[in-house]
């Protein structure tokens, strides 16, 4: 069992001078969940190394059993200073593909091509993928075997409006996934803010948040089992 997981290399929060990045709690939840069923994980990111850390989600308020496992663990320290560059993958060469959030997605890993063309892959071979808070914005500019959006008519979720909200970024983000989902002709679903939300539809697995990011690992397990 082979799994990629896909990060940003991106920093900069818009034009307001803060940092952004990856969501810790949304890379180290899932890579211990693959990693304690037995996965072999790749790493890999636009740019290669060390993908740019969200300071906030390094703050004493977000961190959990996992976080704390990863900050003690070299290993896994290694792995996320190596990345790979994400134009050196291919998805024939995985069972699975995984994408953190963090709001540094929106920017870098939403118009990549090489992204889409990898996301486009993996859905052509009917292979696993999961997408969680703000990395199922990389969906946006994805097409289906039809040549339709990849996500009209499916059952998607996302970082809604009102988290959105919550944090203040409403107006510093190129879009909102909410609402953009819906414009797409997705079938946009959501919870409660904040809490653990899980779609899936097909091969197609999103989480709504941080707070969704292990459910979400363990939705693709049973999807590679």
């Amino acid at each position: 069992m082979k799994i990629l997981m896909v990060l940003t290399s991106h920093s900069d929060l818009g034009n307001t001078g803060a940092k952004t990045g990856f969501w810790l709690e949304e890379f180290a939840a899932p890579y211990y969940t693959f990693k304690d069923a037995g996965a072999e994980l790749v790493l890999a990111s636009p740019a290669g190394g060390q993908p740019p850390l969200d300071p906030k989600s390094d703050l004493a308020d977000f961190q959990t059993e996992l976080t704390h496992r990863f900050k003690a663990d070299p290993d896994a320290q290694h792995a996320l200073a190596t990345t790979v560059t994400l134009n050196s993958v291919k998805a024939e060469d995985f069972d699975a593909v995984f994408y953190p959030g963090g709001h540094g997605p929106l920017w870098d890993l939403t118009p990549s091509q090489t992204s889409i063309a990898l996301i486009e892959r993996f859905n052509e071979l009917n292979k696993p993928m999961g997408f969680v808070c703000h990395a199922p914005a990389v969906l946006r500019n994805v097409k289906g075997t039809d040549g339709q959006p990849l996500i009209k008519g499916r059952t998607v979720t996302g970082f809604t409006n009102g988290e959105e909200a919550g944090v203040e970024l409403t107006d510093v983000v190129p879009f909102l996934i909410e609402d953009e989902f819906i414009a797409l002709g997705a079938d946009y679903q959501k919870g409660p803010d904040w809490a653990p939300f899980v779609v899936t539809d097909g091969q197609l697995v999103t989480g709504q948040n941080p707070a969704s990011s292990e459910d979400v690992a363990k939705v693709l397990l049973t999807k590679l089992a």
